[in-house]
């Protein structure tokens, strides 16, 4: 059984009165929620309205669900464009492709030792130009380390007879390398960085 609304007293209907004249002027949403009761007041079938409890709620408006956008995917060339650039100035201060493209084999070791010299030392000059190269570990090759517990298996690799769980002791056969800054200038994406090194034509 449905209960019935209670009778409103005169100051209740008059307050509500004034609450629905200043709602209805300054909210579109509850001057078309109360056009209906109005209507049906109107035509004499006001009874004929749900009452009692609550105005339903309406339903939540569902906000327009837009696809996240989808990630530029970059050619290879461009998304490595940094170690191709790092490439190209080993070829350019020490001919360093051209050295690996090379087939050493028919040459004598005077001139592959040579032609290494000067590869050696271009490269070495784009190192020291555009990297910090530091030891992994500090002490000389054919020295005694340990190797603590919870070691970082990316900075020491152990090599020999590898059995059971650290700690370790063992002899440094090579210190490592790490790269503690890298000052490598930024590609232009004017520039193609497949291009390792421009040919060469000599105009007559």
């Amino acid at each position: 059984m449905t209960d019935q609304p209670a009778s409103l007293s005169f100051f209740a209907r008059f307050w509500l009165a004034w609450l629905c004249f200043w709602r209805c002027l300054v909210s579109r949403e509850f001057a078309q929620a109360v056009l209906p009761t109005s209507k049906a007041y109107d035509a004499g079938q006001l009874a004929q309205l749900p009452s009692g409890g609550p105005a339903p709620t309406p339903p939540p408006r569902q906000e327009e669900v837009r696809p996240a956008p989808r990630p530029v995917e970059l050619p290879p060339e461009r998304e490595h464009a940094s170690a191709l650039s790092l490439l190209g100035m080993l070829q350019r201060e020490g001919r360093f492709v051209d050295f690996l493209q090379e087939n050493v084999s028919a040459f004598s070791d005077a001139e592959v030792g040579a032609a290494a010299r000067i590869v050696h030392e271009g490269c070495r000059k784009v190192a020291q130009t555009y990297l910090t190269l530091e030891r992994v570990l500090p002490q000389n090759e054919g020295d005694a380390v340990p190797v603590p517990v919870g070691f970082d298996a990316q900075r020491i690799r152990l090599t020999g007879n590898v059995a059971g769980q650290p700690p370790y002791n063992g002899v440094l056969r090579h210190h490592g390398w790490m790269t503690t800054a890298v000052k490598l200038p930024t590609v232009s994406p004017a520039i193609d960085p497949r291009v390792l090194a421009p040919a060469e034509v000599e105009l007559s």
